[in-house]
């Protein structure tokens, strides 16, 4: 007998892609299975078969019949976690680069969710262990953990909302002039499944930038986020010209000012991830109903990064060489 499960579309999701707000309610599924459910027929909307690109109004009823596929279970393991709050609520970790935030495709063990359930097994109950929002693999920073369904609930809407203040840390190749704004749709690449782009027919995205600090090839930027598209500011920040040190995906080769010192030219071939912490996150708290923020310093290879960059300025100012 099939199973079939149901939701109506919360307004808060009107005008997205139906695949789009699929996604956003049924978190155990990826976007992409959704969109093949979809178009196989498996989904009703109001008792009609709908195509992924069909907007919705919010307030539909959907009805999905998943097809039995074998899933691998998640398993507690003993991880240790960097817990800058924890509350009944809500947990707000800081991850570091490295850790995969749930188990995918060649990373079935040693990720953010089998610590999680290890940490308070209770999130069991909730999809992906209560993760509402994830970074990637080789991004540091800040993540939130919903601990209930209410808050779970209601920190999915935030998100889809844009209600969740994001704020990164970034090192790019190139020197900016001034911030900026970058908003352009992202989509999957055409060609390569495993990068973004920026396409037209991509979901809409927003990033802000401006300068913390320049250096003499590259620029230390503080980025703030409207929407959270997959690689966004890896994407974005590419697409404005400014390439991310050390993105394996969208990243130039290695870019060194001229007499670059060795310290620098040392500490950048060893820089073997993208230069991307999550500092800030601010929300309105699920249970309270108050606002909160919660901020974590630079990782250590970040501070080495952003110290050999200044070095490497003040070598070059004491160099006649280097001067007009």
């Amino acid at each position: 007998m099939t199973e079939f499960l149901e939701q109506r579309i919360p307004d808060a999701h009107r005008g997205q892609r139906l695949d789009q707000a699929l996604a956003a309610l049924f978190p155990d599924f990826s976007r992409t299975r959704l969109k093949a459910w979809i178009e196989a027929g498996r989904v009703l909307v109001d008792g009609a078969r709908p195509k992924p690109r069909d907007l919705v109004s919010g307030g539909e009823l959907v009805r999905v019949a998943p097809l039995n596929e074998p899933r691998v279970a998640v398993a507690p393991e003993a991880i240790a976690l960097d817990v800058i709050h924890e509350d009944p609520s809500l947990l707000v970790l800081a991850k570091p680069a490295g850790l995969v935030v749930h188990p995918g495709a060649g990373n079935p063990r040693a990720t953010l969710q089998n610590a999680l359930l290890a940490h308070d097994p209770a999130l069991a109950m909730l999809p992906r262990a209560g993760i509402v929002h994830r970074l990637d693999k080789d991004t540091s920073g800040l993540l939130v953990v919903a601990r209930t369904p209410d808050a779970h609930a209601k920190l999915t809407k935030a998100l889809a909302r844009h209600e969740v203040e994001r704020e990164y840390e970034a090192v790019t190749i190139g020197v900016m002039t001034a911030g900026g704004t970058v908003d352009a749709p992202i989509d999957r690449h055409p060609v390569d499944r495993l990068r973004m782009a920026v396409r037209g027919s991509g979901r809409e995205a927003v990033t802000h930038y401006r300068v913390i600090e320049r250096f003499r090839a590259h620029t230390h930027v503080r980025v703030h986020l409207e929407t959270g598209r997959t690689h966004q500011i890896r994407v974005h920040l590419t697409h404005a010209g400014f390439p991310l040190v050390g993105d394996p995906l969208y990243g130039k080769r290695l870019v060194f000012p001229k007499g670059a010192t060795a310290r620098l030219m040392e500490t950048m071939r060893g820089f073997r991830r993208q230069a991307l912490h999550a500092a800030r996150l601010a929300f309105v708290h699920p249970a309270t109903g108050q606002r909160v923020e919660f901020s974590t310093p630079l990782p250590p290879d970040f501070l080495e990064l952003r110290a050999a960059l200044r070095e490497d300025v003040r070598a070059a100012a004491a160099d006649p060489r280097q001067r007009p």
